[in-house]
């Protein structure tokens, strides 16, 4: 067997006993499918050093002395600890970003089927982020140490990538509830604010997951556009709303839904700026502003009384 499968093996067993609670390594080599024998193999020599306790459970602070073990690269300031919640955060926002991808194209086509199939994506979205809220929790219950101090940021960004997901909802439950497709005109600036908050989710987890800082300005400056297409897309719905009859209340009924998409997009880029401010806490104990986003768009609300 190589070094590389019997590490892939090792990870594996750890990803068991950290996130399933095995009572007995019979249990863990079931799960798996190999002997107790092997499992005891791999396991011994981190027992031994008390990375894996009797239980079946991990002490963290010294699980970073096998980090290397798995090739992942640390970030300057990471406790190797924390990789296997980085691995979920990194996973999760993969799903996030396929149910925001697969919304928008129920959206721009009109697909009932396909806007269905999202917002199924939106529970895993859900289940996702409870499994890193609890895995957070167990390893805090676990090492209470100055160490993991920081490690509710991963809860903090698991929440914001859910809240993108329930956002993402607006786009498949317009296409599932209204009347009409989104006309030809609208779906150009929708496309573009699709585009760059997409963007602007992937910037945000990039900087987070992996320590690129310097990313942010690109974040910034697609932060400025997005609100620009907003303001377009507003002012493209309002010039519609005035040419249609107030007697239909089913265009009437479409223009609000059609604006709540827009500012869904708006929301999006909001939330991938929070988790940039979130990563730079992480990782340069830089305290979050506690003025809210739209205050900081906007320097002449912060004077008013």
């Amino acid at each position: 067997m190589t070094k590389k499968t019997k590490n892939s093996t090792l990870k594996a067993i750890l990803d068991i006993i950290l996130y399933e609670h095995p009572s007995t390594q019979d249990e863990i080599a079931e799960k798996l499918g190999i002997t107790r024998r092997y499992v005891t193999k791999l396991l011994q020599p981190l027992i031994t050093k008390g990375v894996v306790k009797r239980a079946y459970t991990l002490d963290l602070k010294k699980f970073d002395e096998f980090s290397e073990v798995f090739e992942e690269e640390k970030t300057s300031r990471e406790h190797a600890g924390t990789l296997y919640i980085k691995e979920m955060i990194k996973n999760m926002s993969n799903h996030v970003c396929k149910q925001l991808d697969r919304s928008f194209e129920a959206l721009s086509t009109y697909d009932d089927e396909l806007a269905s199939k999202a917002l199924n994506m939106d529970y895993i979205t859900n289940n996702m982020h409870e499994k890193v809220r609890t895995s957070v929790d167990m390893a805090l219950s676990m090492n209470p140490s100055s160490e993991f101090s920081k490690t509710m940021a991963f809860s903090e960004v698991a929440y914001d990538l859910e809240r993108i997901g329930d956002h993402s909802c607006q786009f498949a439950n317009f296409t599932m509830k209204e009347s009409y497709e989104v006309d030809p005109e609208m779906l150009v600036y929708l496309g573009e604010m699709y585009e760059t908050a997409k963007k602007m989710v992937n910037y945000s987890m990039d900087i987070f997951l992996n320590e690129k800082l310097e990313l942010k300005s690109k974040v910034m400056d697609y932060e400025e556009k997005i609100h620009a297409l907003q303001k377009k897309a507003l002012n493209c719905i309002a010039t519609q709303m005035a040419e249609a009859s107030f007697d239909d209340t089913e265009r009437s009924t479409y223009y609000l839904s059609l604006s709540r998409v827009v500012k869904a997009f708006e929301r999006i880029g909001d939330i991938s700026i929070e988790i940039i401010d979130v990563s730079r806490e992480f990782y340069e104990n830089i305290p979050r502003t506690t003025t809210p986003e739209r205050f900081r768009r906007n320097p002449k609300l912060s004077n008013l009384k």
